[in-house]
């Protein structure tokens, strides 16, 4: 009896988890330690490739639709004003934390010397938060008004019509190039240079307008794996099938790698495949392990950053920010010196690196099981 309830339990502790491993990953990817440089998988592509860097971004785009998987339920039921006002709340509340923390610390000081507040002409408009918002928005609104069918029809079409988009509104020259791609093109009419990410070799924004389309099908992909495995529950049949779509998808976008190169910073459509497909065959494994298998072992460490996701990824990015700016004796700023000073010297190298990330990522951590103590949950 006591295992026929765990089989039809609606929660998936698994899909907490692995919400927690993006957040866990992202931070540590977003904050290496300086005086030598990370692993190479922990670094993004440069253009073309993908390397364990890449993979999350997408990931936490997938579980935030695994999430909409349990709360879009409910709304199918809810009057359409209800359902548009809550849509637009969460994607207006985490757009503006987005832009807010690029902004962030709104002042600077001018060629006099004197303080003054940070031009919003040379603010990015567009960012990690900014996608997850725009993605969550349109995500929503297709998941709500269509059937599953047309869903998954529309999802193909967008991935199918964002290639064609880059062959056929290219710029002169080469389709992915990062001067001449159709979403520098578009970000650079609309946005402005002055509004998009310059630490490429020429402004392009790796969160730009057109790329925000395809990533919207990663979290619709993981809306629908979320409502697959609540209507199989936490069985080996449910567990099978997903495994053998994502090795299916992997294939299809490694074939489609061929013709149509995977880049994150271009979110190409046989990236999204690649991502999506990467992600079903982990969330099968992580539903094997822990609810058929009942491996504890990592799970409280992960679900407490599955519990605040964005706050915590908040928090990070702005504490990051503010250790940054702080100036030391040596010259260097208070996370510099941390790392170079005390990480450098007792791991050299790579490992120093990795262990002032992980070491960042551990006191973001502590903040997140306080709150999770405390039982306070931030909603975004």
């Amino acid at each position: 009896m006591k295992e026929t309830l765990n089989q039809n339990s609606n929660r998936f502790l698994s899909l907490d988890v692995f919400r927690g491993m993006t957040i866990c990953l992202m931070i540590i990817v977003n904050t290496p330690g300086t005086g030598a440089h990370l692993y190479p998988y922990l670094v993004h592509a440069d253009w073309f490739g993908f390397t364990l860097a890449d993979l999350v971004f997408p990931s936490f785009l997938f579980a935030m639709g695994n999430a909409m998987s349990f709360s879009m339920g409910k709304l199918r039921f809810a009057l359409p004003s209800l359902v548009w006002k809550k849509i637009l709340k969460r994607t207006c509340l985490i757009f503006l934390f987005g832009y807010l923390m690029y902004w962030f610390p709104f002042f600077q000081q001018g060629i006099d010397g004197a303080w003054e507040l940070k031009p919003f002409s040379e603010t990015r408009i567009l960012g990690v938060l900014q996608r997850i918002a725009l993605c969550y928005f349109f995500a929503s609104i297709i998941i709500y008004y269509l059937s599953e069918k047309l869903v998954l029809i529309l999802s193909l079409a967008i991935l199918l019509i964002y290639w064609a988009i880059l062959y056929l509104f290219r710029e002169s020259g080469d389709a992915f190039g990062i001067a001449t791609n159709a979403v520098t093109q578009l970000d650079l009419s609309i946005l402005g240079e002055g509004h998009m990410y310059k630490r490429d070799k020429v402004a392009f924004d790796p969160e730009g307008i057109l790329s925000t389309l395809p990533a919207i099908v990663n979290v619709i992909a993981g809306y629908i794996a979320g409502v697959f495995v609540q209507k199989k529950g936490k069985t080996y049949e449910g567990i099978s099938k997903v495994l053998i779509i994502g090795a299916i998808i992997t294939a299809l976008a490694l074939w489609w790698n061929l013709i149509f190169p995977m880049s994150k910073k271009l979110w190409t459509s046989s990236f999204t495949l690649y991502t999506i497909g990467l992600d079903l065959m982990i969330m099968a494994i992580l539903i094997y392990a822990i609810e058929i298998r009942k491996v504890n072992f990592g799970i409280s460490f992960f679900d407490v950053f599955g519990k605040n996701p964005l706050f915590i990824y908040l928090f990070s990015e702005l504490f990051y920010i503010v250790l940054r700016l702080i100036p030391t004796s040596s010259g260097l700023d208070v996370f510099e010196w941390v790392s170079e000073s005390i990480f450098q010297k007792i791991f050299p190298g790579s490992f120093g690196s990795l262990m002032t990330a992980i070491a960042f990522m551990l006191l973001c951590w502590s903040i997140g099981w306080w709150l999770n103590k405390k039982r306070i949950y931030i909603k975004i």
